[in-house]
């Protein structure tokens, strides 16, 4: 019985970091997207705009890095 519920707690705590990571993912996509069309509205790229799109895109890219193991679960 113990067994089962530490089992099924591992579940839940993989599948909410999962679920976490998968926000993440969502919600640095829309911040580079919005950046990227704030920047390009008005026709002029400057430094402060083309830094906060690295520095939009670098967190992206460390972001994606941070994906949570999967684990094959094994029916027995």
């Amino acid at each position: 019985m113990n067994n089962q519920q530490s089992s099924d707690s591992n579940e839940f705590v993989g599948n909410l970091k999962n679920g976490i990571w998968l926000f993440g993912v969502s919600s640095w996509v829309f911040g580079i997207t919005d950046r990227s069309i704030a920047s390009f509205s008005d026709g002029y790229l400057s430094a402060l705009d083309l830094t906060q799109l690295f520095t939009a895109a670098t967190f992206f890219v460390a972001w994606i890095f941070l994906k949570p193991p999967t684990k094959k679960v094994s029916k027995v």
